[in-house]
């Protein structure tokens, strides 16, 4: 009993110790991470002079210019505008795909569907991306007499991407529901159209936003399929049909053609930086949806 004790301590202090490593190890590279970016980005601001809401909210981007331009807003604006495109498009489908496996044919949901979800995760995003310039970009620019490479371009293609992530968030977000409320809700004489929508989905809203979320930072920091498809210009996008360019875009586009330390190279640090800050962003929202579910 005494050497099963003591083999019992030895193997929890190893356990926790190697727990706490890994923990430090995380923490430590995370801050590290952030430390170098801000360090990098901060440097426009701190070094270059370059004023902080200018950099904001300026409409022009020319840092080989004289004088040189620094603003970033098109680019911010353009990382909005397709992100939020993409979500409202892939929102409604990836919930809509989530009830269909959950509530309609689970059977047939659970064995074939949701396989096949979780199978898009998987795809490289340089195929979507691919798919898209080899078949979107000349679809828009037949049916519309225009560029093709487009905000609408993006977007489609980030909703085909974030997808599979919205529906199996949402799907477990939904089969976490106690089916004594379905039960309850039937019992009371409601259908089961009226069960799944101020029932099912009320219960579940949390993990569906928590779901919504999880898409929409994927999609604020996609570069390369964003990239193949949006035409790359730093002009305000006035429709649907315009290129447009994003912070991740602007970053691997310009990136290899500077010199370290340069302002042009320190501009584009700013922009990761902010790309990072908004990471942050998500993270907690993310954090405070997850609390609500929990409460509730």
């Amino acid at each position: 009993m005494l050497t099963y004790n003591k083999r019992q301590f030895t193997e929890n202090i190893t356990g926790r110790t190697v727990a706490l490593v890994c923990a430090a190890l995380l923490v430590i590279v995370v801050l590290s991470i952030t430390y170098f970016i801000a360090s990098k980005g901060l440097s426009t601001f701190f070094v270059n002079g370059v004023s902080i809401s200018e950099f904001l909210t300026q409409v022009k981007w020319d840092p080989e210019g004289e004088p040189a331009m620094y603003g970033v807003f098109p680019f911010i604006l353009g990382s909005f505008l397709v992100t939020a495109l993409a979500a409202i498009i892939a929102a409604p489908l990836g919930i809509g795909a989530a009830i269909f496996m959950t509530e309609i044919f689970p059977g047939f949901g659970k064995k074939v569907l949701k396989p096949v979800i979780e199978l898009l995760v998987g795809i490289p995003s340089v195929v979507y991306g691919y798919v898209g310039l080899s078949l979107l970009v000349p679809f828009i620019r037949e049916q519309f007499d225009v560029l093709g490479f487009s905000l609408l371009a993006g977007g489609l293609v980030l909703a085909l991407m974030i997808l599979p992530t919205i529906t199996s968030v949402a799907t477990d977000a939904i089969e976490a529901v106690p089916q004594d409320l379905r039960n309850a809700s039937l019992a009371l004489g409601a259908t089961r159209w009226q069960t799944i929508w101020n029932v099912v989905l009320h219960s579940s809203l949390p993990g569906c936003l928590t779901a919504i979320v999880l898409g929409m930072a994927r999609a604020f920091g996609e570069a390369l399929a964003v990239q193949m498809v949006i035409g790359n210009t730093t002009k305000l996008p006035g429709s649907l049909l315009d290129p447009i360019s994003t912070l991740t875009s602007g970053i691997t586009l310009n990136m290899g053609n500077t010199i370290q330390g340069t302002p042009y190279n320190n501009a584009l640090w700013s922009m990761a930086l902010l790309l990072l800050a908004m990471s942050f962003i998500f993270i907690m929202i993310l954090r405070i949806l997850g609390r609500k579910r929990a409460v509730k």
